[in-house]
């Protein structure tokens, strides 16, 4: 996959792979979440970008990722939401 947004390769971790199979975020979502999301960056590579999905239960759906060559996402969370600490 690649992200039009940020113009770079994405690239899943086995956990964000396992993650997202364990709370059914399809590649279609996460394309969406990607391209459409809300971003947080916490420094020049650490970010988070999030959404929610009203249809979903457990909303809100958040990525983290690292921003280099490619865009990491090391993680899918659900019910996240936005605060100071992030």
């Amino acid at each position: 996959m690649i992200s039009k947004r940020f113009n770079k390769p994405v690239i899943l971790t086995h956990h964000a792979t396992e993650q997202m199979a364990e709370r059914q975020i399809d590649e279609k979502t996460l394309t969406d979440l990607i391209e459409s999301g809300d971003v947080k960056y916490k420094d020049e590579q650490h970010l988070w970008i999030y959404k929610a999905y009203p249809n979903r239960e457990d909303n809100m759906l958040c990525a983290a990722a690292i921003e280099r060559n490619n865009l990491i996402i090391k993680t899918v969370m659900i019910n996240w939401e936005l605060s100071d600490e992030h």
